[in-house]
């Protein structure tokens, strides 16, 4: 079965991502403004690289990291899926711009029983469902859902530091909240094009779509909203240009500062509306979820966050379903 209620109905069956990263031989600065200066500074110094090469400890880090967390949903009960890794041709393809097979959570999503593959706007990512596709073949094609994919992106001029027109839509930004969804836009990933087209997609099921603007270094609306469960949610209010959408104002709140959203505060994971994943570097966090009745799982994702996402961008719920 394939259908996602919401951002925090019990998790059945998720995608956990792999942890492959081809560095850009040439990053542009206006599309990692996102990361930590810390991690800035790791990418400059790599440049074209396969972070693995570049950086081997830290790889093998990363990988016991994903393990970790697999070890945790496992405990909970949750049929894990691993996307393949990626072909020498795929990594050969992305050229310049590198090539990621990191975080599932952008390259495709699910709302309700629709599979939507993504419209990705950084380079370097435009190809990474692609790993993904054996596990939609599988699950996906005998099921009784939708699957389809977002419209390709224009190609823009080199010196475009837009990337284009778009439309560009990605899984970050995309939050359910039973039939009301909500689409982050800061200009970094999802923009306005990419949500009207999903729009028209979702309307004849019944869905309503919200825009939420960010500012303009948050990646995506995940990296600044968490909706643990019904009435409670983690938040940076900061980080939203017309404040916290109206829907979700007389939620209680735990509030995080913009420091803390830079680091993936906001981006833990509900297991259920019983139990919470988060980082142990937000144990402070974690003691306030905790304080409304909710079990909290701590995994370390040091490795994991200075790349730019932490557990929600490191999986793809196929089932979450009360």
């Amino acid at each position: 079965m394939i259908f996602v209620e919401s951002e925090f109905a019990p998790l059945r069956t998720v995608v956990l991502a792999e942890s492959e990263f081809g560095m850009p031989r040439y990053p542009r600065e206006e599309d990692v403004k996102f990361l930590t200066p810390e991690a800035r500074a790791e990418l400059y110094t790599k440049t074209g690289m396969d972070y693995g090469d570049a950086y081997p400890e830290s790889q093998q880090a990363w990988i016991k990291e994903r393990e970790a967390f697999k070890t945790v949903l496992l405990k909970y009960g949750v049929e894990v899926l691993r996307p393949r890794r990626l072909t020498d041709a795929e990594k050969k393809a992305g050229g310049d711009e590198g090539y990621a097979n990191f975080f599932s959570r952008d390259p495709f999503f699910t709302v309700g029983n629709l599979v939507i593959e993504s419209a990705m706007r950084l380079l370097h990512r435009r190809q990474e469902v692609l790993p993904v596709r054996d596990i939609i073949l599988e699950r996906v094609y005998p099921a009784d859902c939708v699957y389809v994919a977002s419209p390709r992106p224009e190609v823009a001029a080199a010196d475009d530091l837009t990337l284009g027109p778009g439309p560009f839509i990605e899984g970050g930004d995309v939050l359910v909240l039973g039939k009301h969804i909500f689409v982050g836009s800061s200009g970094l990933a999802s923009n306005p094009l990419g949500a009207r087209w999903l729009e028209k997609l979702l309307h004849p099921y019944g869905y309503t779509l919200e825009i939420v603007r960010l500012q303009p270094d948050i990646l995506h609306l995940d990296c600044a909203l968490g909706l643990i469960k019904e009435g409670l949610m983690v938040v940076c209010e900061a980080a939203f240009k017309d404040g916290i959408p109206e829907r979700l104002r007389s939620w209680d709140r735990i509030n995080v500062t913009y420091e803390e959203t830079t680091n993936l505060a906001t981006n833990g994971l509900p297991l259920s509306p019983e139990v919470y994943v988060t980082d142990p570097v937000f144990r402070h966090i974690g003691d306030q979820v905790a304080g409304h009745g909710i079990t909290v799982e701590y995994v370390d994702f040091r490795i994991t966050r200075s790349l730019g996402g932490s557990f929600r961008c490191s999986t793809q719920p196929l089932l979450r379903k009360s």
